[in-house]
């Protein structure tokens, strides 16, 4: 799915769509693209250190993408770039994402919190779901990553406490090859899984909920190191905000080392039946 094709023009590329029970294109899987296309068009010694992506409208899985590319700036350090993704209906996503060459700086970052259970002591999506008979739950536990919900998930039940605090182990089921910027762009599909789901657990809400209606609506996310999405990465998420139907998500990540690789914002459209 990752594997996109040129298009006919230069700097246009198509992918496919994984395929979703809701029939909607999943709003990691068009990022992590996005992403990809632009990363093509830039120098290899340059990885992604942001981007700023807007989701305009919701895809169809059965149509491919093409991915238009528009080189805005190359400098001496720093090369930026905005990609659209498009279906027939017209843009699914807009991004500008900024590359970076690898310099010499400033170098510090605060910590993960102490006292987090390993991974090996979590509970993983697919035994919190092992008893949902749902095409849904089977996209979660079939999918490409193992999450676990450090003092469990809001799959099917709602957070008692309300705090709005969570923290998540993942990684791949598999290993990546060795390319940075595959592995960055992976980390931009898997964050899409999770990144509103603080909102949920702040408002004492779950998937399930009846009538629950949920779409990612911007993205922002930095990278601050090297990633690798096939060892262990540690999300501690926060809510700060939610009104008029709409929520903000925030997240730090850290590696099992305790470094933090990358900081992520999204905001999404929650709503549910006035009672």
């Amino acid at each position: 799915m990752l594997d996109l094709r040129p298009g006919e023009r230069p700097d246009t590329f198509t992918g496919d769509n994984l395929q979703v029970p809701t029939g909607r294109v999943f709003g990691g899987q068009v990022l992590a693209q996005s992403l990809l296309a632009a990363g093509r068009t830039v120098d290899p010694g340059r990885l992604p250190h942001s981007l700023h992506g807007y989701f305009l409208r919701a895809g169809d899985v059965a149509t491919p993408i093409r991915f238009d590319v528009e080189r805005m700036r190359d400098g001496r350090s720093f090369s930026a770039r905005r990609t659209h993704a498009v279906q027939d209906n017209g843009p699914l996503l807009s991004m500008i994402a900024s590359f970076q060459e690898d310099q010499p700086g400033l170098d510090f970052a605060e910590r993960p919190p102490r006292d987090v259970p390993p991974p090996e002591d979590v509970p993983s999506a697919s035994e919190h779901l092992a008893a949902v008979d749902h095409p849904v739950a089977r996209f979660w536990t079939e999918s490409a990553f193992d999450l676990r919900h450090v003092g469990g998930a809001v799959y099917v039940r709602a957070d008692e406490q309300r705090t709005g605090r969570q923290l998540v182990w993942l990684k791949t089921r598999g290993a990546v090859p060795d390319d940075q910027l595959l592995h960055r762009a992976l980390l931009a599909y898997a964050c899409d899984q999770v990144m509103l789901e603080p909102i949920l657990r702040h408002a004492g809400l779950s998937w399930s909920t009846a009538g629950l209606s949920i779409a990612s609506l911007d993205h922002a996310m930095w990278w601050h190191r090297d990633v690798r999405v096939d060892d262990w990465l540690l999300f501690v998420q926060s809510s700060p905000s939610g009104q008029g139907g709409r929520g903000l998500g925030a997240a730090r990540v850290f590696d099992r080392q305790g470094v933090l690789v990358a900081s992520i914002a999204q905001e999404g459209m929650v709503r549910v039946p006035l009672v």
